[in-house]
């Protein structure tokens, strides 16, 4: 990683794309590539775990997602239920803390159990902090904090002097977890998605080509060294 090895990012996020095209490409169904996404997960969290990378954030299934036809949402779904089982073991081998991110109340009732017993068995892991953004949308995020906000405030828990930029923060579902220094979008395209769109304020984007199921700890490397040669001004000269 030459010169500027100490130069890691200590929480990135990444919008795992290209899963569709990666299927077409072989001539299998769209299905597939979601399964051949979901394998380099695990792949990609001890790759970032070994760089020096202490969270990473994927964006799994966004509140827009619902939109794809039903037997691509059904197959999602069970492909989401069959990873986060796995994730429990995966946690503990890997001593990753996994965290959930989105509205899960949209999910099934078995995948909101699963997820709360994933979250519960991981909770006291020391090592890589893994969130999950599961039926997750940036604006749908700061709808539901500012509907808790305005609760909150009716009923006297919170006055006007206390809002603040981390009064706010404290309201979203990455409460407690820093805000990403990089995002990752793979497949080419170049937009957020209504990704994390508070906490990526000061992020650095990279975008890459690469399709998601053949991002490897390789193509992360890359984009680390470009996050390197950044220089971050958050505003300043």
């Amino acid at each position: 990683m030459g010169e500027n090895i100490k130069k890691i990012p200590r929480h990135v996020a990444i919008i795992l794309d290209g899963n569709g095209r990666w299927a077409k490409k072989r001539m299998l169904p769209r299905n597939a590539g979601h399964a051949a996404g979901s394998k380099n997960v695990e792949k990609i969290c001890e790759a970032a775990w070994d760089m020096g990378i202490e969270y990473v954030t994927m964006y799994a299934f966004s509140t827009e997602n619902w939109s794809r036809p039903q037997e691509e949402v059904d197959a999602l779904m069970k492909l989401l239920h069959n990873y986060l089982k796995d994730c429990i073991k995966t946690s503990k081998k890997n001593n990753m803390q996994v965290r959930v991110i989105g509205d899960i109340s949209r999910l099934e009732p078995d995948l909101q159990a699963k997820i709360k017993e994933l979250e519960e068995v991981s909770a006291q892991n020391t090592g890589l902090h893994f969130q999950v953004a599961l039926n997750y949308g940036g604006r749908d995020e700061i709808r539901r904090a500012v509907r808790n906000m305005v609760h909150d405030a009716e009923t006297g828990k919170l006055h006007e002097s206390d809002v603040s930029e981390e009064k706010i923060a404290d309201y979203l579902d990455t409460q407690g977890i820093p805000d990403p220094d990089l995002m990752i979008r793979t497949s080419g395209e170049q937009r957020l998605s209504n990704y994390l769109l508070w906490q990526l304020a000061y992020a650095e984007f990279y975008f890459t080509d690469t399709l998601w199921p053949d991002f490897n700890k390789k193509e992360l490397e890359k984009a680390v060294e470009f996050y390197q040669t950044r220089d971050r001004r958050f505003g300043g000269v």
